[in-house]
């Protein structure tokens, strides 16, 4: 992925498929740039509930026979789902691939202070481009509920309140570009002369 250098790229993950944006923030890492995921809970998997909940229990079974403690390690929330994806992209075993993990961040929700960042999204990654109309996928926090995951609720209330008061943010900025507005359109024809004498 060809993409500019920035300080830190916030990815929103909701309507993302799994893998795909994987790959991407993979790459982003192993070049060097910043990333966190946030909404980890509302990316989505392509198959169908049913196929996928198979699927993810039969990685659950796979462990150390003698001594489970030694690994793996199956972590039950969205966030390490999609992290441990990731990790299977990057030489993770290498100082190299140490470093790339060591430059991303992922979260369940939207936790301060990327609340009051600017979000993007990845084209190649997002659901409704790559995926056919009508074929079945699931939502990563359905899955990890399913397997253990326990915090489902707590996210659900955390992401309400920060809606409130995005919307309440925005309703207010948008009150004060109108007062701007009409501000500079009353002063427009007192401004005209002193206009015309600095053009």
């Amino acid at each position: 992925m060809n993409a500019p250098y920035a300080k830190v790229y916030v990815i929103d993950g909701k309507g993302h498929l799994l893998g795909r944006l994987a790959s991407v923030v993979a790459k982003l890492a192993l070049n060097g740039q910043k990333v966190v995921v946030v909404r980890c809970e509302e990316m989505n998997v392509s198959g169908s509930f049913f196929r996928n909940k198979i699927k993810l229990q039969n990685y659950l079974r796979k462990r150390c026979i003698s001594n489970p403690k030694r690994g793996p390690f199956h972590f039950r929330a969205p966030s390490r789902i999609f992290y441990r994806a990731m990790r299977g992209m990057i030489p993770h075993k290498t100082a190299r691939g140490e470093a790339a993990l060591g430059r991303v961040k992922v979260f369940e929700g939207v936790p301060p202070p990327y609340d009051k960042m600017k979000r993007m999204v990845i084209p190649r990654a997002l659901r409704v481009i790559n995926l056919k109309p009508g074929r079945k996928f699931t939502s990563l926090g359905r899955m990890a509920t399913e397997v253990g995951w326990k915090y489902q609720d707590v996210v659900s209330t955390l992401e309400n309140k920060r809606k409130v008061r995005a919307q309440a943010y925005y309703e207010r900025k948008k009150a004060l570009a109108n007062i701007r507005n009409k501000a500079v359109a009353a002063k427009a024809t007192e401004l005209a002369p002193i206009k015309e004498q600095l053009a």
